[in-house]
C-alpha cells in the first residue's frame, strides 16, 4: 500500500519579504546579508537607483523597501512620493548618511514610515525593519524628543526648512566636501547646472558668494548631520 505524503507543517509562517534601495554595492550586500541572516526575513530583490526600484517594487510587492536618500537620478524621497501615488501596499524604512533631523520630518511627510541612521548598529536597523513591518514609526529617540529640530545656525534655520529636498542633498554634499562633478553625477545634471543650483542655495541662505556657502556647509555637517 502506498504511504501517503507526509501532511504540511501547519502555523508556518512566511518570512517577510524586503526590497533594498541602495547604490553603495558594499553597503547594499552588508544589509542583504544582515537581513537574510533572520529567520523571519527575506530580500526578494534589489534596485541601485529610484526608477528600477519604483518598477521592482510594483512588481515584487514586497512587505518592506529599505531606501537610502542619495540615490542617483530619482531621489528616495521622490521614490518614496511615487511609491505613494501609486497606492503600493509597502512600508517604507529609510536607511541614509544624511541627517535625520533635518530628514525624518520630511520622510515621514512624503509618506514614509520610518528613518534610521547608516551608521547605527546592525542590531538596531533590525530593530527598525520589525518595527515599521509591525505597523509603527521608526525614528530615534533624540529625533522625538526634539520634534525633528536642528539649529546648526540659528539665523539661518528659517531659510534651512525652505529649501527642497534636493537642495538640502547638495548643502550637505558641498559640506562633505564633495565636487561639483561629483554632484552632478548625483542628480544627473551638468556641473554648469550645480552653479546655477549653488547660486540659488547662496540666496536662499542669504551668503555673499560661493566661499561662503561652503564654509556654512561644512559647519552644518560638522555641527552633527553626520
Amino acid at each position: 500500500m502506498a504511504r501517503k505524503p507526509a501532511p504540511e507543517p501547519r502555523n508556518v509562517q512566511a518570512k517577510q519579504r524586503i526590497f533594498v534601495v541602495e547604490d553603495h554595492p558594499v553597503f547594499c550586500e552588508g544589509l542583504i546579508r544582515l537581513i537574510t541572516a533572520e529567520k523571519d526575513l527575506t530580500v526578494c530583490g534589489k534596485a541601485a537607483d529610484g526608477k528600477k526600484a519604483l518598477k521592482d517594487i510594483s512588481e515584487l510587492k514586497p512587505d518592506l523597501a529599505l531606501i537610502d536618500l542619495g540615490l542617483p537620478g530619482k531621489s528616495g524621497l521622490d521614490l518614496i512620493k511615487e511609491v505613494r501615488a501609486q497606492k503600493l501596499p509597502v512600508k517604507l524604512l529609510v536607511v541614509s548618511m544624511f541627517d535625520e533631523a533635518i530628514y525624518a520630518q520630511r520622510v515621514l511627510s512624503a509618506g514614509g514610515d520610518g528613518y534610521i541612521m547608516k551608521q547605527e548598529d546592525p542590531p538596531e536597523i533590525i530593530s527598525a525593519i520589525r518595527d515599521v513591518l509591525a505597523g509603527r514609526i521608526y525614528v530615534s529617540e533624540e529625533v522625538l524628543a526634539s520634534g525633528s529640530a536642528k539649529a546648526p545656525a540659528a539665523d539661518h534655520a528659517g531659510a534651512l526648512g525652505k529649501l527642497t529636498d534636493t537642495e538640502l542633498q547638495m548643502l550637505e554634499m558641498l559640506g562633505e566636501g564633495r565636487s561639483n562633478q561629483e554632484i552632478a553625477g548625483k542628480f544627473q545634471l551638468t556641473e554648469s547646472e550645480v552653479k546655477v543650483k549653488c547660486d540659488g542655495l547662496q540666496q536662499k541662505l542669504r551668503l555673499d558668494c560661493i566661499n561662503a556657502l561652503i564654509r556654512f556647509a561644512v559647519r552644518w555637517v560638522e555641527s552633527g548631520t553626520q
